[in-house]
């Protein structure tokens, strides 16, 4: 099935854009959702005068912050109940353990750069929220990724739609939407590549 997201987004609005943002932000189901591409395509759409484009960063804003943190708020209150319990096949209370002092270590730079790496942005408040990362800490990263998240993807829709004739956008929107796919992966690729170095 063929998912056009210009006509989907003209569809359901600046709320219906804003309840994608804050589902993939904050509900482990909203993994699959296509935040970064949604965001740039309601850019260049806004660019056509469709949406106002102040309006719509300022939602999706305050939805994706609202979405981390109730994601964080799933993972602290449910999450920390995994250090009760025992050592199983599946569950390795270490791993927690690591987890936490990871997120002590790193947790400022991994909540501002999951906001652009698709699946790891869903989880990453979760995991914060599990490993106990002090709220405000948490809260003070987690404004600064989803401001430069909202702000610059959608900004970059608003940009190409200016300089993109509208007659011509069927011709560059699917691979520019591919193109930011592809570079919003490549940070976990290259992770992986690196950790299989290592081992």
């Amino acid at each position: 099935m063929h998912l056009d997201l210009p006509e989907l987004i003209k569809s359901l609005g600046y709320f219906g854009v804003w309840a994608i943002i804050f589902a993939e932000s904050g509900l482990m189901i909203g993994f699959f959702l296509p935040g970064d591409s949604l965001l740039f395509t309601a850019g260049f759409i806004a660019s056509l005068g469709y949406l106002n484009v102040f309006v719509l960063i300022f939602g999706a804003f305050i939805c994706a912050v609202l979405g981390d943190n109730v994601g964080y708020a799933t993972g602290f209150r449910f999450g920390r109940k995994l250090f009760l319990r025992d050592d199983s096949r599946f569950f390795k209370k270490k791993y927690l353990m690591q987890t936490q002092a990871f997120y002590e270590k790193y947790g400022k730079k991994t909540i501002v750069l999951a906001r652009f790496i698709p699946i790891v942005r869903t989880f990453a408040p979760i995991v914060a929220g599990t490993a106990a990362m002090h709220y405000k800490t948490f809260l003070t990263y987690n404004l600064l990724g989803g401001f430069f998240w909202t702000v610059g993807v959608t900004s970059l829709g608003v940009f190409l739609g200016r300089i993109i004739p509208e007659d011509k956008i069927d011709h560059y929107l699917l691979p520019i939407i591919v193109a930011i796919i592809v570079i919003s992966l490549l940070p976990s690729v290259w992770h992986l590549i690196q950790e299989k170095r290592k081992s």
